[in-house]
């Protein structure tokens, strides 16, 4: 998919704010729509953006509030979402995370800031559908990946994963009692351009053994080295 194709959300109760990330991203090639608020939002077909900007400090429904809503529906389960805050504390990164935010950008930011977020996390969650010789299906008992479709099934449930969730489990599973660090996990899973903390690997872990349910013990922290899948 070539930019031009990407369509973003911007959900911000600041109406000069909507219409300046408007404007820069659509000279980068983007089509963006904005709401000033989450009852707005909500209105709108959520299923045909390909990410969300989204505020968490909005007067009615929270941009966590509407996060959890959208994440709950299977249509709109896995459409990315960058956060936007003027609340830089460790407790809203936390949360927003473990909402499913694929990122997280604190206000007053730069634009240029935002065009590197925004391009990181849409190349991430968009490069389905390239030739792989790869098997299609990777499964370990109950649990089930399906390569092709980009899905996880526990015990024949579909449970929705985010796009970094899903690649660190594929790694995990494929390379089951291997030792990850942190440091080769970020390397692996996130993008070369965007500042990852060890914090964050260690959220997406507790989200990631979260949704696997009766095998998160599976997900073993090897302290001081890092993580790994046990079989």
């Amino acid at each position: 998919m070539t930019e031009n194709n990407y369509r973003i959300l911007v959900v911000d109760d600041e109406q000069d704010l909507c219409e300046i990330l408007k404007f820069n991203l659509e000279t980068e090639g983007y089509q963006v729509e904005t709401a000033n608020s989450a009852e707005e939002a909500l209105t709108m077909d959520i299923a045909g953006f390909d990410l969300l900007l989204l505020d968490v400090m909005m007067g009615g429904i929270s941009g966590f509030s509407m996060a959890k809503t959208i994440k709950k529906e299977p249509a709109t389960a896995n459409i990315p979402i960058i956060f936007l805050t003027a609340r830089d504390t460790e407790n809203d990164t936390v949360t927003g995370f473990n909402i499913g935010a694929d990122d997280y950008i604190s206000k007053p930011f730069s634009i240029r800031e935002v065009m590197v977020r925004v391009r990181a996390v849409l190349r991430r969650t968009s490069d389905e559908g390239t030739a792989s010789v790869e098997p299609q299906l990777l499964s370990y008992q109950g649990l089930e990946m399906n390569l092709s479709k980009k899905t996880v099934a526990i015990d024949g449930e579909n449970i929705p994963f985010t796009k970094t969730e899903f690649e660190l489990l594929q790694l995990l599973l494929e390379e089951r009692g291997r030792v990850f660090s942190r440091q080769e996990l970020i390397d692996r899973i996130w993008p070369k351009d965007v500042l990852v903390l060890d914090r964050t690997v260690d959220v997406n872990i507790t989200r990631l053994r979260k949704k696997i349910g009766r095998f998160s013990k599976c997900i073993v922290t090897r302290l001081g080295f890092g993580y790994y899948f046990d079989s």
